[in-house]
C-alpha cells in the first residue's frame, strides 16, 4: 500500500516548465505598479511619470512561440524594449531585438494612423533598448551592437545597441527579479523541475524580501504560471529528438550509398539502433 502511495504521488507530482522565469517575468509587469518602478529604476530623472502614463505595447508570441519574454512599453515618448536573455548567454538576443523593434514601430504606426506611403514624415518614440540577463557576469560587455558583434565593427546600414542589466547590489525591481531566477536555478539543482522547486523558491524570496509583494498576493497564480505537465518542454524533446533521428536516418542512407560498412555507421551514428541500421541498409539494396 505504502509503494502504491509513493507511486501515485511519483506519478502525480507536477513538473515546473523550463520556461516558468518567462511567465514570471511578464506577468510582473504586466501590472502597472511593476511596470513603473521598472521605469524608474531605468529613468530615476522622470518624477511625473505615472502608471496611467505608460502604454504597455508588448507584443506577445512574436518569433518566440512562448519560449521567451520580451516586453515593450512607450513612456514619455520613448519606446522602451527589454529582452530577458535568461541564463545563457547568446548574441543572437540582438536579432530578437532588431525583429522586436520592427514589429512595435510597425504595430505603432498602425494604431496611430500614420501613413508610411504619405509625403508627411511620421512621428515615432525613441527607441531605448536593453538586455536583462539572469546569469553572471563574468566579463560579458555592458552593452551590445549588432556591428560589433556580428560585422566586426564595421560601418554597416542598420545599427541595434543594447544596454546589458546584470545583478547588482540594488534593491530595484530588476534586479530583485534577477535574483528571483537565480534562486530558482539554485532550487532546481536541487529538487528538479517539480513543485518542490517553486515552493521553495517563493518561500526563499519572500524571506529574502525579493519581490515579496507580488509574491504574496499572487502567490497560488505564480505556482499555475510555472506548473505544466511536461507541455512546451516535452513538445520541444520530442520535435528536436525526431528532427535529429530524420537527420541521422538520412545521413545512414547516405553512407549506405557510399558502400560504408554498417560498423562505422553504427559507430558514426549511435542514436539509431542496430535493427534500424539493417533495415534501412535493406531499403538501400532494393533501391540500387
Amino acid at each position: 500500500m505504502q509503494n502504491e502511495t509513493a507511486q501515485t504521488t511519483s506519478t502525480q507530482e507536477v513538473k515546473a516548465k523550463r520556461t516558468a522565469k518567462n511567465s514570471v517575468f511578464l506577468d510582473l509587469f504586466k501590472d502597472k505598479r511593476y511596470l513603473l518602478a521598472l521605469y524608474k529604476t531605468l529613468h530615476p530623472e522622470d518624477t511625473k511619470a505615472t502608471e496611467n502614463s505608460l502604454t504597455d505595447v508588448t507584443i506577445e508570441n512574436v518569433l518566440t512561440d512562448n519560449l521567451y519574454n520580451d516586453l515593450g512599453f512607450i513612456a514619455n515618448n520613448k519606446l522602451m524594449i527589454l529582452i530577458e536573455a535568461q541564463s545563457t548567454w547568446t548574441l543572437n538576443i540582438l536579432i530578437r531585438i532588431l525583429l522586436y523593434l520592427a514589429e512595435s514601430y510597425h504595430k505603432y504606426f498602425e494604431q496611430n494612423g500614420q501613413n508610411l506611403y504619405g509625403s508627411r514624415k511620421v512621428k515615432m518614440p525613441k527607441p531605448e533598448l536593453y538586455v536583462i540577463f539572469t546569469g553572471n557576469k563574468g566579463g560579458k560587455p555592458d552593452t551590445i551592437s549588432l556591428s560589433k558583434e556580428f560585422f566586426n565593427g564595421a560601418d554597416i546600414d542598420i545599427e541595434v545597441k543594447a544596454k546589458v542589466i546584470y545583478e547588482s547590489d540594488t534593491e530595484d525591481i530588476i534586479n530583485q527579479y534577477i535574483i528571483f531566477c537565480k534562486v530558482l536555478d539554485e532550487q532546481r539543482e536541487k529538487y528538479g523541475m517539480t513543485e518542490q522547486t517553486i515552493r521553495e523558491t517563493i518561500r526563499i524570496c519572500k524571506d529574502r524580501n525579493v519581490l515579496r509583494e507580488y509574491l504574496e498576493c499572487k502567490e497560488t497564480e505564480v505556482v499555475t504560471i510555472m506548473m505544466s505537465l511536461f507541455d512546451d518542454e516535452r513538445i520541444m524533446k520530442t520535435a528536436l529528438k525526431s528532427e535529429r533521428h530524420e537527420e541521422a536516418r538520412e545521413t545512414a542512407v547516405r553512407m549506405f550509398t557510399d558502400r560504408e560498412p554498417i560498423e562505422k555507421i553504427a559507430r558514426y551514428l549511435p542514436t539509431l539502433s542496430l535493427e534500424e541500421l539493417k533495415e534501412i541498409e535493406a531499403e538501400v539494396m532494393q533501391l540500387a
